[in-house]
């Protein structure tokens, strides 16, 4: 797998003469894109004075039209960024490694992972990619998980219960139990006591586990359905090796160890490989954006070190 600063050099020798072109269509998708936009505020002020009673109506009319015209207009731009970029990043990282730009880890893992208890009633996805890093099978993508909502109109809404990157990996020891570890939201909120009696009271988890490094308590909690197995799996390597992860990413970190294999969630909110619009493709920090995204979720066998005989199965 190479280094960031490798990955980083091909980018800009291989990719650039590629991203100049991308760019100028960039500028006629975005051309086109406003202008259907003030399109479709045209047509709303025309006929305000028919919703002004029903504006729930229109915001909701205008939203999914909108949506839907965003991914017509930029749909080959987007089809194009993906073949002639990011595909070639990846393969760039390592030869081993599958893309599949219109697929997605399955639903059925991301439910099995234990990380959210919330049931979703659709899961979508993108952006898959598939292989071996160091001898450990790695999969990851996108995904948008949502939640359905009926209010007492009958009237349908969604609810995002998770979007970012979802992997999932091989881990060097069998589980007879489940460890979760999440973001502590409660301690950081409510401060220690208060956040204390709310994470052990959490009836949708199981028994609040208590670890002996302050810095991984600070940022995480972690539930588990056996004590002793969640600590063995927790030891002080892997959690600073988590924590060094968490930097990282600068975003919500979800973790969770089930049967054989070690579920990461992070949370984005958004999706993370489609291309700029209403930015160039050549500024540095939206070129290092897609870079180091991709090496930073691809590499975390390397971050963890998943390969190392820290346990040996059983």
């Amino acid at each position: 797998m190479k280094k960031l600063s490798e990955l980083t050099r091909f980018y800009y020798e291989n990719l650039h003469p590629v991203l100049e072109d991308l760019d100028k269509k960039r500028e006629e998708v975005k051309f086109r894109v406003m202008l259907f936009g003030g399109f479709i505020l045209l047509i709303d002020l025309m006929s305000f004075s028919f919703f002004q009673n029903n504006l729930d109506i229109l915001l909701f009319t205008n939203i999914v039209v909108g949506a839907f015209l965003y991914k017509f207009l930029t749909k080959d731009y987007t089809k194009e960024f993906k073949d002639r970029v990011i595909k070639p990043l990846i393969s760039a990282i390592d030869e081993n490694l599958k893309y599949a730009k219109n697929a997605h880890v399955r639903g059925a893992k991301f439910i099995n992972s234990g990380i959210f208890t919330q049931m979703p009633d659709k899961i979508e996805g993108n952006d898959y990619i598939s292989g071996a890093i160091d001898d450990i099978n790695i999969e990851l993508s996108d995904i948008h998980a949502q939640k359905e909502h009926r209010n007492s109109k009958g009237r349908t809404s969604w609810s995002t219960i998770f979007q970012g990157l979802f992997i999932v990996s091989q881990f060097n020891k069998n589980f007879q139990g489940k460890t979760v570890i999440l973001p502590d939201c409660a301690q950081n909120a409510f401060g220690g006591l208060i956040g204390n009696w709310l994470q052990s009271h959490n009836i949708n988890r199981n028994e609040l586990i208590k670890m002996d490094n302050p810095e991984f308590e600070k940022e995480f909690v972690v539930y588990g359905s056996d004590q002793i197995e969640a600590r063995y799996i927790l030891n002080h390597t892997l959690m600073e090796r988590l924590l060094e992860f968490k930097k990282k990413t600068k975003h919500k970190l979800y973790v969770s160890f089930v049967f054989e294999q070690i579920f990461i969630a992070i949370d984005y909110g958004k999706d993370l490989f489609e291309p700029a619009v209403f930015r160039t493709l050549l500024d540095y920090k939206v070129a290092m954006e897609y870079v180091q995204t991709l090496h930073l979720a691809i590499g975390v066998v390397k971050e963890l070190k998943l390969n190392e005989k820290l346990w040996s199965k059983v």
